[in-house]
């Protein structure tokens, strides 16, 4: 039990009504996962994340695909909760490195803590603020000619949907934000503060393949929404596909990708092994045309013949995994 002053009562934790906590803060148990693992347990038993953490997508798969060994360097280009980095890291060891990109500067400290305390130290994993701009001059500046592993898992990461601060999802009303580096750039309330309708519209078809994009747009564009609620209530039937439309929009998350896959092959050695998790059919064209591109030009000597998906069994037991697309490419020696 922790010390307390002399006189001072250890802070209550949050209450909350009926048998179960239903909001982001009361999940107390749920998001200290190292004090209270009967109850982790029994949420991950019944097919849900637990609060403020997430379940990394298809680890068998991509270990195989990446297949790291003893030695080499690796880069997790989205670090996120760290689960991919976790299961990869103890394959590098002895002599191998792993480098942590995130652009989230609230969950990168609090994933570094986590590794850290499972003991991986500095000797063999360093986490780096920035979105895949930053790989070249990482491997430059940590003075590699390039990595033997590279896995980009793209999208929003379950932490940063469950916390109603963020402003992501609507399950739990917040402000109207959705940027990932929430020091940097325009919230999402503003984006539609000032956009037009017809540029709305073709954000909407091309972020989320929104089939009422117009109407949509009609309705909200130049609007002023506060609240993750108040925009929810009022596109109603369409919320996933214009809150994930306007997250791409926010964050500039098709450039960042475009910029990485134009320069992932000159970031990888050769022999080089490269995996990306996409959950968009945007993003998974982007990632299927470059691979196609350049094992065309023989850039790349081998690249998935089909997308990977995530196992029924995983699906169930993460729903989250559902729209998972998972594409390799290796390096041409």
């Amino acid at each position: 039990m922790a010390d307390h002053p002399r006189g001072e009562k250890p802070p209550r934790r949050p209450r909350y009504r009926g048998k179960n906590p239903r909001h982001f803060e009361e999940k107390y148990k749920e998001r200290a996962p190292e004090h209270y693992p009967d109850a982790i347990a029994r949420v991950l038993a019944a097919g849900k994340t637990p609060a403020g953490s997430h379940r990394p997508i298809m680890v068998p798969e991509i270990l195989e695909i990446l297949a790291p060994r003893p030695g080499e360097i690796a880069i997790d280009a989205t670090l996120g909760y760290g689960g991919h980095a976790c299961a990869i890291l103890p394959h590098l060891l002895p002599g191998g490195h792993l480098f942590g990109l995130d652009v989230d500067p609230i969950e990168l400290p609090r994933t570094e803590a986590r590794l850290r305390a499972l003991g991986f130290g500095p000797d063999v994993f360093t986490t780096e603020r920035s979105n895949f701009a930053g790989l070249p001059r990482l491997l430059l500046q940590a003075g590699h000619v390039g990595a033997d592993v590279i896995l980009a898992d793209l999208g929003v990461s379950s932490m940063q949907i469950d916390d109603p601060a963020r402003g992501f999802s609507m399950k739990q009303e917040g402000p109207l934000d959705m940027r990932m580096n929430p020091q940097r750039g325009q919230p999402a309330s503003a984006l539609l503060a000032k956009i037009g309708s017809e540029t709305l519209s073709q954000l909407l078809i091309e972020n989320s393949d929104e089939p009422n994009a117009l109407t949509i747009a009609r309705a909200i564009a130049g609007k002023s929404f506060a609240t993750t609620t108040s925009l929810a209530n009022a596109i109603r039937g369409s919320i996933p596909r214009v809150f994930q439309a306007l997250r791409i929009a926010v964050n500039d998350e098709f450039s960042a990708l475009d910029m990485l896959l134009r320069c992932l092959a000159d970031c990888l050695k050769p022999g080089g092994r490269a995996a990306i998790l996409t959950f968009h059919s945007g993003e998974d064209r982007r990632v299927k045309k470059a691979f196609q591109t350049g094992a065309r030009d023989g850039i790349y000597a081998a690249i998935a013949g089909e997308v990977i998906r995530a196992s029924p069994e995983e699906q169930r037991a993460n729903p989250r995994s559902t729209s998972a697309k998972l594409r390799w490419a290796i390096r041409a020696s």
